[in-house]
């Protein structure tokens, strides 16, 4: 199995200081992978710059001119959660291209399957404003890529952050080309993404939220892919899935509320690894959204690699959660889901 991995230090130079989404995220991720063994089996792909073309494809080119002289006028903040400095536009561009270097690869065949370890992250990124630590919106500019570049007409786009990916949903809400599942804690930052968010015009029906309650763990997620995402994921019948994987819904990252483990995260990429071997040639391609405990993250992206290669002997170094919760209503509102998507 070939699995592709997407990293350059310029993604370091995107300055954060003591922020959460800081550097140190990817310097433990690729130290992690190297003392594990993992990076020498993976084969590297070198990001690219997007060009301003591509960057359109999703944002306003006065957006895009705003942040780049904000760079260029030594940083600053973008939002009261999202922070520039000099060399953040450039990185950027770098993140947006990366997760377009991934696409290429897998569309080429050059790889199975790969991972973009991209920062900064980009979900909540609309058309002209940045929020929530995000500046372009990586994955939506690549599935907008993938559609115009390979002529594709159907791009599956899975986001298992614990924050709802509000930009990637506006950007496709009337697009019957993307469907968009997300599970994301609710409520919670940045307040959208409940179950009756469905799309609108042509689009109606492929945007598909799964809201979840805090304190739900991996059974709760499993349940969300196996019984809601794999049944519209088959009906959709995409030709390349996209997935935006946050690792914050993890039970020991303290910006969320969440149970989820490390051995979670494995399995759903497990799920989504079939579905993509099942419906669209096994063109799978991975981005790092959020994630801010160090160790989960590392861990989580070297358990995703495993799952890419294949690897059966996957560790979880933090196991689950110490304090037991119950998963009241959960059956309720599992099948209100199914309801308003028409899953049996």
């Amino acid at each position: 199995m070939k699995a592709g991995l997407v990293y350059d230090p310029i993604y370091l130079e995107h300055d954060t200081g003591d922020h959460v989404e800081n550097s140190r995220r990817l310097v433990d991720a690729m130290s992690y992978l190297k003392e594990t063994g993992i990076k020498e089996k993976l084969i590297s792909l070198p990001a690219r710059p997007a060009l301003l073309q591509e960057l359109e494809m999703i944002h306003a080119p006065e957006y895009i001119s705003y942040v780049k002289s904000k760079a260029e006028n030594g940083g600053g903040w973008l939002d009261p959660d999202t922070v520039m400095s000099p060399r953040s536009y450039e990185a950027s561009l770098y993140a947006a291209g990366g997760v377009l270097v991934a696409v290429e690869a897998v569309m080429n065949g050059k790889v199975d399957d790969a991972f973009a370890l991209v920062r900064p992250p980009g979900h909540h990124a609309t058309h002209d404003r940045a929020m929530g630590f995000c500046i372009f919106n990586n994955v939506a500019i690549a599935a907008r890529f993938a559609l115009s570049k390979f002529n594709l007409n159907r791009v599956l786009i899975a986001d298992f952050d614990v924050h709802h990916g509000n930009g990637t949903q506006d950007a496709f809400y009337a697009d019957p080309e993307v469907l968009y599942f997300s599970t994301h804690q609710y409520p919670f930052y940045p307040g959208t993404g409940w179950m009756d968010e469905t799309g609108t015009g042509e689009g109606e029906g492929t945007t598909v939220n799964f809201p979840m309650a805090a304190g739900w763990d991996d059974d709760e997620y499993l349940r969300a892919f196996n019984e809601v995402l794999v049944p519209v994921a088959r009906r959709f019948q995409p030709q390349l899935i996209l997935v935006s994987a946050g690792f914050d819904p993890h039970w020991a990252d303290h910006l969320a509320m969440m149970k989820v483990t490390i051995a979670g995260f494995a399995q759903m990429a497990t799920i989504l690894k079939g579905l993509a071997a099942e419906l669209c040639q096994g063109r799978l391609v991975f981005t790092l959204e959020g994630g801010y405990n160090l160790r989960v993250v590392a861990s989580s992206i070297k358990a995703t690699f495993d799952v890419l290669l294949g690897n059966s002997n996957m560790e979880d170094p933090l196991g689950k959660a110490s304090v037991a919760r119950k998963s009241e209503g959960f059956d309720e509102h599992i099948e209100a889901i199914k309801r308003t998507h028409r899953v049996s």
